[in-house]
């Protein structure tokens, strides 16, 4: 079980039209996959996110180096040294040595962690809601058409990237044409003090099919996030970013979120992340995994989600949603996994249980040269 080879893929895909959040426009999308391949041939992928040059350095200088002839079975040790480097590539590794191992006992990811207890799993559509000129109001509503045609009927939207007044204009346009057919999520991207969220609470109030007010505040403000769950009477919810269990625990204990977000590309290693889905349970808050930057990942998040139990004994089978890019991101395709229906349903295949199509790994490498 000797690691004797190791690929990278660096990606990059240039937006022809930027589109963005409260933090700014995207004039590109980028990922990193890795595959990892033992003496016997078994093959492992795994997928980070970040800044390219930093990644491709991480891994050419020191992690490769390392992984080389590293016995692929001693998961725990070798994630937990490659995440005293480096978070986010070790998230990479942590996934493909998890898809070795599945692959070694001729399982699926899901019978690895014990079974699936659903065959598919929510999704809702997320958005990034601004573009460059003055039309992004409309461009967003049309967006929001083309999701629900195609079966989405949870959503998330972008606020917190224009003056308060434009973004509630947009919200209650959006909820004046589509609030009977869709529930909604919005998010500020750590956006705005207590008092500019808390603004919200007028127009919220015209509403009932709200999903979420996601982190409205920079984290760690969670005295000011407990104030605005109780002033905003919705739902609060944060942690894309957060990179360690015991935040998601401290931020659980002052009563931060009613849901918390972790994402398998930002928690450095996929039991942790696991684990991170079990405190929620075990807290009694809701877990809805943030997964925009990478398909691979998203795979992975799926694949926990199925084998987690349902929040609510109210419903046989109350699980809550996944994140779903549906922006401009020919990386969605890196895997033949589509949403019906606003429903994923969970391949059981062995390993990850999915191809990774190598020839958009090959079109989309990214050649080195300047991007940013």
């Amino acid at each position: 079980m000797r690691i004797t080879h190791i690929d990278t893929f660096p990606l990059l895909y240039r937006n022809p039209k930027p589109y963005g959040d409260a933090n700014g426009p995207k004039a590109y999308r980028s990922t990193y996959l890795v595959r990892l391949v033992t003496v016997s041939g078994i093959t492992g992928w795994g997928e980070c996110s970040g800044w390219l040059p930093a990644l491709e350095c991480a891994f050419r200088e020191q992690i490769i180096p390392y992984l080389l002839g590293q016995d692929a079975r001693l998961r725990s040790k070798i994630v937990q040294t490659i995440g005293s480097w480096h978070t986010r590539p070790a998230s990479a590794v942590s996934m493909a040595l998890t898809d070795i191992a599945a692959r070694r006992t001729g399982q699926s990811i899901c019978g690895l962690w014990g079974g699936p207890l659903r065959e598919q799993v929510p999704v809702y559509a997320s958005f990034q809601t601004y573009t460059e000129d003055d039309t992004w109001e409309n461009v967003s509503l049309r967006r929001i058409e083309e999701a629900l045609a195609q079966g989405f009927t949870h959503m998330k939207v972008k606020v917190g990237g224009k003056p308060l007044a434009d973004d509630m204009r947009h919200i209650h346009s959006l909820q004046s044409r589509f609030g009977g057919h869709i529930a909604l999520a919005l998010d500020a991207n750590q956006s705005y003090d207590a008092a500019a969220a808390c603004a919200w609470q007028p127009l919220i109030g015209q509403w009932d099919n709200w999903m979420w007010f996601e982190e409205p505040l920079p984290m760690h403000q969670w005295e000011q996030y407990l104030y605005c769950r109780q002033k905003l009477g919705l739902p609060i919810s944060g942690g894309e970013n957060v990179a360690e269990a015991r935040i998601f625990m401290n931020a659980v204990q002052q009563q931060a979120f009613d849901i918390i977000q972790p994402d398998p590309v930002h928690v450095g290693d996929l039991d942790e992340y696991r684990g991170i889905l079990q405190l929620a349970r075990f807290a009694g808050v809701r877990v809805s995994p943030h997964t925009y930057d990478g398909a691979l990942a998203r795979c992975y998040a799926l694949y926990a989600q199925a084998c987690l139990k349902p929040w609510s004994k109210m419903e046989q089978d109350s699980i809550e949603p996944v994140e779903w890019d549906v922006m401009d991101n020919p990386f969605n395709a890196l895997v033949p996994l589509q949403a019906e229906q606003g429903m994923v349903r969970i391949p059981s295949g062995i390993g990850i249980g999915l191809e990774v199509d190598e020839e958009l790994l090959r079109h989309y490498r990214w050649d080195g040269s300047r991007y940013w």
